[in-house]
């Protein structure tokens, strides 16, 4: 059996077969000049046929000879090309793994590059961070030495500062000018932070935090208040009422971020450090306490939230007396709780002397009254109780009537002009209704219509 052959072998025998080939090329046609000399020698006709015949088949084998010479020179010159490609095709790929390997290093070094860009960025915001800290507490050194010309004024706080304001048991003196004399005002505030009063550069952080609140910038809110506790904590000590009220300031933060159990913990805390500094009876530690039930009610625990509504409540009663508006707010709080635990008795108690304590203080008109009725009306709504919800809804809609276009116009209240149309037998959406009417409504309903 014949052994395979390897490719130079081939090769070798190709190049040694164009050798002998060449070779006997060359013999033949040494054989064609002697035959072609003997025949211009030989002159016999017979003698000259044979020499013919040998010639003729001497010049076919030149011809396959020379075939066969091109067939191998072709061969062998196939040989380098390929020869040339496998060198070619080698180079290749060292090249392509040359830019494999310079590719992964373009990964690594841009993997590398992202990284420090990364850590630029953080180091960019926590160098803001920091500046904004560094310039808060720069304010705050100025109130320390008794300087106050960059004292933020109500305005610059913002709607959110106001509205958190009594949580934190701050006085809202702003509102409470609206509502009271400057005596009575003056007195509350008094009595409202008795034995304690609110540090100025507690309430400047305060409406700081409350104006990045706002714009959600939680990042910066968030590390102000804790570094503003943590200088407290080394200043003053953790059980001291400053620490306090920062816990709230923070905890009223993490509410609006919807950390409840964050917030809940540090309420707790604030609470405790409150009752301890301050006393089981200060209005702050009612602040605190209602804070804590409504961060309760938020989470769905009503029964929870309900006896922390009623400790702040009666507290608020004792200090500010039974007639006093945060009383009629806290019995809201009150009512509002109950309600989601169906103690419907208890609503509409709380409700009726709400509303007995606004329309004492502030008159029918004003809009806690309407709001308060408003609630009642929707507590009836739920018990079934319709009657008493229609006499209240027509009770606000009739006042707001009035302060919109005055009780002497021959104009009617809305509710007046749907149970006369309905006695006809007519739509309430009849086209017939007066356009006077149709005015009035729409204005009582943006002006007198209770938030969601």
């Amino acid at each position: 059996m014949a052994t395979a052959m390897s490719e130079e072998q081939i090769i070798d025998n190709v190049r040694l077969c164009f050798q002998n080939l060449i070779t006997l090329q060359g013999e033949h046609k040494n054989v064609l000049e002697g035959l072609e000399t003997t025949l211009t020698a030989v002159k016999d006709d017979g003698g000259n046929h044979v020499i013919e015949e040998k010639a003729k088949y001497v010049r076919s084998g030149i011809t396959l000879l020379d075939t066969g010479v091109q067939d191998a020179q072709f061969l062998v010159e196939l040989k380098k090309y390929l020869d040339t490609l496998e060198a070619d095709k080698v180079k290749l790929k060292a090249q392509v793994r040359r830019l494999f390997q310079e590719n992964a290093w373009l990964r690594d070094e841009l993997g590398t590059t992202q990284q420090k860009l990364q850590a630029s960025e953080q180091n960019v915001v926590q160098l803001e961070t920091e500046k904004q800290q560094l310039e808060f507490m720069n304010q705050l050194k100025k109130y320390d030495t008794g300087e106050s010309g960059d004292q933020p004024t109500p305005s610059d706080s913002g709607k959110g500062a106001s509205d958190t304001a009594s949580e934190l048991g701050f006085p809202d003196d702003e509102d409470n000018a609206n509502m009271l004399s400057s005596a009575q005002a003056g007195q509350m505030a008094a009595s409202t932070n008795a034995g304690y009063e609110i540090p100025a550069r507690l309430r400047t952080l305060h409406n700081l935090v409350i104006q990045y609140a706002q714009a959600g910038r939680y990042e910066v809110a968030v590390p102000l208040c804790k570094q503003a506790l943590e200088d407290l904590e080394k200043t003053s000590g953790r059980n001291h009422p400053d620490v306090a009220t920062m816990l709230n300031i923070l905890a009223l933060v993490y509410r609006d971020q919807n950390k409840y159990k964050e917030a809940a913990v540090l309420l707790n805390d604030a609470l405790q450090i409150r009752k301890n500094t301050l006393g089981p009876e200060h209005p702050a530690v009612a602040a605190t306490l209602n804070n804590l039930a409504v961060l309760y009610g938020k989470r769905g625990r009503y029964k929870e939230a309900e006896p922390l509504c009623k400790e702040a409540l009666e507290i608020r009663e004792k200090v500010l007396g039974k007639d006093h508006p945060d009383v009629a707010k806290q019995l809201n709080n009150l009512a509002l709780l109950c309600q989601n635990q169906s103690k419907f008795d208890e609503v509409e108690k709380y409700y009726r002397r709400a509303l007995q304590i606004y329309e004492s203080k502030f008159g029918p008109d004003h809009t806690e009254v309407t709001k308060t009725k408003n609630h009642l009306a929707s507590a009836f709504l739920k018990q079934g109780k319709y009657k008493e919800a229609e006499v209240l809804y027509k009770e606000i809609l009739t006042r707001a009537h009035d302060r919109e276009m005055g009780a002497s116009t021959p104009d009617r209240p809305i509710w007046q002009v749907a149970e006369d149309q309905g006695d006809k037998g007519r739509s309430r959406d009849s086209p017939n209704l007066p356009h006077s009417d149709l005015a009035t409504w729409s204005k009582v309903s943006k002006t007198d219509r209770p938030p969601p």
